[in-house]
């Protein structure tokens, strides 16, 4: 093992972890090994892991220790066309372990390497440490198009993200955009319109996923005796989704006749 960290120096490189799931189904294609990272930026009235904010807390790890997490499973990820996914938190703020683990999951296991991001990241800083390069696919969260409705949201403005997301479409990254549908928040007409034309301008996006609103995290906040702010929202009804769905596109064939032009 030790002659391993001595020929790969980004084993060695640690970060600070909130949880794993060795068996997640939903954060990109097939099965997939899921690191939650420690540390968030944005303080999204939704989040189901408000005990993931705290950069000083959680557990460190080097990549060596993660690598051996995945190893029993990765004839799983492999037949099922699944990998690893790392999200969090927000992953971008620990970039250099993130894009040393990726890098060494490609080359250990060639297993698919995806990035679950809020996007609130410098697209130089991303790049300086080669995390872009290293992912495969960037599930990119865009929580909310107008601007003032995005700080009262997630307490950040939506600029630096909406930079991250260009940037991606410029590197023709692969991208699934995701979008939490929070009755009475995210779901007004003209925000929806706005997300579908933004989202049309952008290259490489092979999905859009619209994520309904749910209530799972709540307890979270309560053991953290945080008021939760979104109390009395219900989640949204299948009728809902849809609609918004079918703003979503719409605005989207716009703004991909603008990427035309």
């Amino acid at each position: 093992m030790s002659t391993s960290r001595h020929n790969h120096p980004d084993s060695e490189t640690r970060g600070r972890i909130h949880s794993l799931d060795t068996f997640g189904t939903v954060d990109g294609p097939g099965i997939r090994f899921v690191l939650f990272m420690q540390g968030c930026a944005l303080r999204c009235q939704f989040c189901h892991n408000p005990d993931s904010w705290d950069t000083a807390a959680g557990k460190p790890m080097d990549v060596e220790a993660v690598l051996a997490e995945i190893e029993p499973y990765v004839d799983y990820y492999r037949l099922s066309g699944g990998g690893i996914t790392v999200t969090g938190g927000e992953p971008t703020l620990q970039a250099p372990f993130v894009a040393a683990l990726l890098r060494e999951v490609k080359s250990r296991f060639g297993l698919h390497t995806a990035l679950d991001t809020s996007g609130f990241c410098e697209p130089s800083h991303a790049d300086a440490s080669g995390l872009l390069d290293a992912a495969d696919l960037v599930l990119l969260d865009l929580k909310q198009l107008n601007n003032t409705r995005h700080e009262a949201l997630t307490g950040q403005s939506n600029e630096r993200i909406l930079r991250f997301a260009r940037h991606l479409s410029d590197l023709g990254k692969s991208m699934w955009i995701r979008h939490v549908l929070v009755p009475g928040v995210t779901d007004g007409y003209q925000d929806l319109l706005e997300l579908g034309r933004f989202v049309g301008t952008l290259r490489g996006v092979q999905k859009l996923e619209l994520l309904p609103y749910h209530r799972m995290g709540v307890y979270k906040w309560q053991e953290l005796d945080m008021p939760y702010p979104l109390d009395g929202v219900p989640t949204p009804t299948g009728q809902e989704v849809e609609r918004a769905r079918q703003i979503i596109e719409a605005g989207r064939a716009e703004g991909l006749k603008l990427r035309a032009v």
